[in-house]
């Protein structure tokens, strides 16, 4: 046994006396880089094998410390990763109400294909975006795909702000899109990977509240477009000052140790824990992570190994949360309410504060409940509340005309949807995702994500033409009971469990 620069034959002595010898020597004391007997090696066998060594003394209590870790040190890296969920909340609401104005100045007014073009092109550009970003994130690591993701967003608003023609407008929403495309799934990663396991559902819900506030922030920005001429470029301009905060900062975050631990970087990833975790906690974590260490790191992940190899079912799983949190017509009723409260005299304007409202407060409550009540709590009942919203029977009410109900049902089912089904979807995945595949199963289960958005999206008003609002309505109430017995089924609790700990329960052990 090594201690310090001695050699201590271990039948030498007896536990107590090791014991008695290592804390007189400071071994547990500090976790410094001068006197720690945790050595940052290159080698990843040798960071195993010393971790095996002592892995009796952890299991003792003699090393480990006992408390959580702070949360305030990390809370600053998970706030800076926001900037994307908001970007993606304002870049989703940004043409809402400029749209019109945009069409005018563009010389494409009247032009419904047009109009649909400036859309669905963020929307195909993101889905683009998705595919690649799991590549991206392991292969450059997730602070340089932030900053990758934020170019893209950047000149891309910029080109909107700037556009003189209708194809300038598409190509700028293009390149927003393809960032829009990497980021979330990168943001959802790193807050998973660099979040405290007992507060990971926490900080994970604040990327619901970071998009609820964008598409808030886009609404309001807005709403000068019919007074002011020219106004919705400025919409745009505003988008950058994110995009850069987000590309500068990042400089100055811990990456993901998960990552660095991926590529043998054992000495970065140690230092990085000590930054979000706190010095007396770098060992245990980097034990848990070696726990987890099949040696198969550095193979490439197929998308062949995601779909039928040992991977399949956490991805299967993953897959099918987003899918059913799409087919629940979360974003088909955004836009019907609109409509509805038109019908009932309320402004436009009035109806979107309604809604945004309705979403920040579920995602507020989401965030106060994911750590003492479980993902799949939320997820179960976030499901089955919406259930009692999409059953309710239309055509025996007179609800164009009466506010009440429709300021009931529709809070009652946004509320429901932000305190489940909408933030912990995106937390779940990078938790039951194991790590070598995390960042690769997570690009593809978004883009199953963004497909589903698209057709949901493409095809809403002309099945609501065409089937009415009772029997389209009872479609979606379908999925969401469908999405309570697959979660009851199929979802584990990962509440207050470390990264390893998930990856083991679900994977069987070879």
């Amino acid at each position: 046994m090594k201690v310090g620069v001695f050699q201590i034959p271990p039948h030498y002595i007896t536990d107590s006396e090791r014991n008695k010898h290592l804390l007189s020597c400071g071994m547990w004391g500090h976790l410094g880089a001068s006197s720690s007997i945790y050595k940052r090696m290159t080698s990843r066998d040798s960071m195993n094998s010393d971790v095996e060594a002592d892995s009796d003394l952890l299991q003792n209590g003699v090393e480990q410390e006992m408390t959580n870790p702070s949360w305030k040190y990390s809370c600053p890296h998970v706030l800076v990763a926001t900037i994307v969920a908001f970007l993606f909340g304002y870049h989703l609401g940004v043409v809402n109400e400029p749209l019109e104005s945009i069409s005018v100045d563009l010389g494409f007014s009247g032009d419904t294909l047009a109009e649909g073009l400036v859309v669905s092109t963020l929307l195909g550009a993101a889905f683009a975006g998705s595919l690649i970003s799991g590549w991206i994130a392991d292969g450059v690591g997730r602070r340089r795909a932030f900053q990758l993701c934020s170019l893209p967003m950047l000149m891309g608003a910029s080109l909107c702000a700037t556009a003189k023609t209708q194809a300038s407008m598409l190509t700028g929403r293009f390149l927003v899109g393809l960032g829009l495309g990497v980021g979330p799934p990168v943001a959802s990663l790193y807050v998973a990977e660099v979040s405290p396991a007992h507060v990971r559902g926490t900080c994970g819900s604040l990327i619901q509240i970071a998009t609820c506030l964008g598409l808030m922030a886009a609404l309001v920005i807005g709403i000068p477009v019919k007074n002011i001429v020219g106004w919705w470029r400025a919409c745009f301009w505003v988008s950058t000052i994110p995009a850069a905060i987000l590309a500068i900062a990042m400089m100055f975050c811990a990456e993901s140790p998960h990552w660095l631990y991926k590529q043998g970087r054992l000495a970065d990833a140690e230092v990085q824990f000590e930054r979000l975790l706190g010095s007396s906690h770098v060992k245990s974590a980097m034990v848990e992570l070696s726990k987890s260490d099949r040696g198969d790191e550095s193979e490439s992940v197929k998308i062949s190994e995601l779909l039928y190899g040992r991977h399949s079912r956490v991805v299967f799983i993953g897959a099918t949360l987003f899918a059913l949190q799409q087919l629940s017509g979360i974003n088909a009723v955004f836009y019907f309410s609109s409509t509805v409260f038109r019908h009932a005299g309320v402004s436009s304007n009035l109806a979107n504060v309604f809604v945004g409202i309705a979403n920040l407060t579920g995602s507020v409550v989401a965030l106060l409940l994911m750590d003492k009540l479980g993902r799949k709590v939320l997820l179960h009942w976030s499901f089955f509340g919406m259930v009692t919203y999409l059953t309710e029977d239309f055509e025996k009410r007179d609800f164009i005309n009466s506010q009440v109900f429709l300021y009931n049902q529709l809070q009652r089912f946004v509320l429901t949807f932000a305190v489940g089904a909408g933030p912990v979807p995106g937390l779940l995945l990078p938790e039951i995702f194991p790590s070598r595949i995390r960042a690769k199963a997570m690009a593809f289960c978004m883009s199953v994500h963004w497909v589903v958005n698209f057709f949901v999206g493409l095809m809403f008003l002309r099945l609501l033409d065409q089937l009415g609002p009772q029997l389209l309505y009872s479609i979606f109430g379908t999925f969401c009971v469908m999405a309570v017995v697959f979660v009851k089924r199929n979802v584990m609790e990962t509440k207050g469990k470390s990264l390893q700990e998930i990856e083991i329960a679900l994977l069987p052990q070879e």
